[in-house]
């Protein structure tokens, strides 16, 4: 079982920055691809980025040259740099663990609550 609590999201002007974290719990942690998606108000839940456990790293095209994801193995935290922030990457960012994880919310099976992002122009 794994446990994933996000933060960092907030109210940000168009061209700022966030760093988001994603707090896991478990021993199995490193074994996990990690994703992040996001979910704007009225829109279906879409694929961000993604590092599996050897780090390396995928972005959907919207947010490549903006957005970074890393992670710490030791610190069981996984991490989205968000840069250039524009008012359409306002949405809730959900990380998610998996095993088999990929751009498919469906290849996660464990969720975080979700943390609010939102970017005023």
């Amino acid at each position: 079982q794994v446990q994933l609590v996000e933060s960092g999201g907030g109210l940000v002007q168009a061209g700022g920055s966030l760093r988001l974290s994603c707090a896991a719990s478990g021993r199995t942690f490193n074994s996990y691809t990690m994703g992040w998606f996001r979910q704007a108000p009225g829109k279906e839940r879409e694929f961000v980025a993604r590092i599996r456990s050897g780090g390396s790293t995928i972005y959907t095209d919207s947010v490549k040259g903006r957005f970074t994801v890393s992670r710490d193995n030791a610190r069981n935290t996984v991490y989205l740099q968000i840069n250039s922030l524009k008012p359409e990457d306002t949405a809730v960012y959900y990380c998610a663990a998996g095993q088999r994880g990929s751009d498919y919310a469906e290849t996660y099976n464990y969720w975080g609550q979700g943390t609010q992002v939102t970017v005023s122009s």
